[in-house]
């Protein structure tokens, strides 16, 4: 992912609501699903991560993205946004610059 596109993925993510809290019981396998169901749907999500979480969000980001085969647009303080296109082209949702 180019920084132009990471960008553009930034600012339409920055209307976003969080669609998922990770809480003290931190990443389990229900969330991964939920989160790779999710990135199925809608290609770009936002999460929070709860004060009650003792892990660090960037790990938390780098180990959801690799789980989801997705990629980490960015983390700032305990949100955390994640993207993964659809392979199909008709599925897509988001138009991605220089494509």
């Amino acid at each position: 992912m180019t920084s132009k596109q990471r960008a553009y993925l930034k600012s339409i993510s920055s209307t976003y609501e969080s669609i998922f809290q990770i809480g003290k019981s931190s990443i389990t396998p229900e969330i991964c699903a939920a989160v790779d169901e999710a990135l199925t749907a809608r290609e770009l999500i936002k999460l929070s991560v709860l004060k009650n979480c003792a892990d660090d969000p960037n790990e938390i980001a780098r180990v959801l993205a690799e789980r989801t085969r997705s990629q980490i647009v960015h983390v700032i303080g305990k949100k955390i946004v994640l993207f993964r296109q659809n392979t199909k082209k008709e599925d897509r949702k988001i138009k991605l610059p220089l494509e």
